[in-house]
């Protein structure tokens, strides 16, 4: 099982609307997937209630009960789970980040939203876990080639996933409905990015895997 947490300190950053849009494309691309509320404010836990079906299993968890309840997930035959978490440095947070194979650390394109961010990558990195940027509530502006560019090199090094995600009324309007944006808009851009962010999760959780296991057979 495949375990993502998203996480940041800064509030305000998307981090509930990437949970359950990489849910449901995840889902839509044959995962079982489980979403694990760790955040008091229980966003998504109210997305789920508004989605109204169990495809996305949703359930609400206290750090202390995390390990049994994804020992629990993965033997019933899940294999994707994504965390999400509070925007504070807490008990909650450190729980995620040994839970999971990769942390996903959400920033909007500012200065205070990446140096917050940064703090959280830190954090991380200083419990042997790994992290990665996500570009969050971008302009929806075209991008050049330079920077296509220059976010493909920053992927390949692990500190940034592509493709940044733009600000984009399919995701307002799937957090009210319990929908992904791959549901609500198949073929609009906002489901573009969130499929395409998806493989590149992939990519780099499995590519990661297949190295540490290269590595330990030689």
């Amino acid at each position: 099982m495949m375990t993502i947490s998203l996480m940041t300190q800064k509030g305000g950053a998307g981090k509930s609307t990437l949970a359950f849009s990489l849910a449901v494309a995840a889902r839509e691309a044959g995962e079982n997937v489980a979403i694990l509320d760790l955040d008091p404010q229980g966003s998504v836990s109210r997305w789920s209630a508004a989605r109204g079906k169990s495809d996305v299993f949703v359930e609400s968890v206290a750090p202390e009960n995390l390990p049994a309840l994804l020992r629990l997930l993965r033997d019933d035959g899940v294999s994707l789970c994504i965390l999400d978490t509070p925007g504070t440095d807490s008990a909650i947070n450190f729980a995620a980040m040994d839970a999971s194979d990769l942390c996903l650390v959400p920033a909007r394109p500012n200065v205070f939203d990446l140096e917050v961010g940064e703090t959280t990558r830190r954090a991380v990195a200083a419990r042997g876990k790994r992290a990665a940027f996500v570009l969050n509530q971008c302009p929806p502006m075209q991008r050049s080639a330079r920077v296509q560019e220059g976010m493909r090199a920053l992927e390949a090094t692990g500190v940034l996933m592509s493709p940044m995600i733009s600000s984009r009324v399919d995701f307002q309007d799937s957090a009210r409905n319990g929908t992904g944006v791959t549901e609500i808009n198949r073929i609009g851009a906002a489901a573009a990015e969130i499929r395409n962010l998806w493989a590149s999760i992939q990519r780099h959780v499995l590519g990661e895997q297949a190295a540490t296991e290269t590595a330990a057979a030689a």
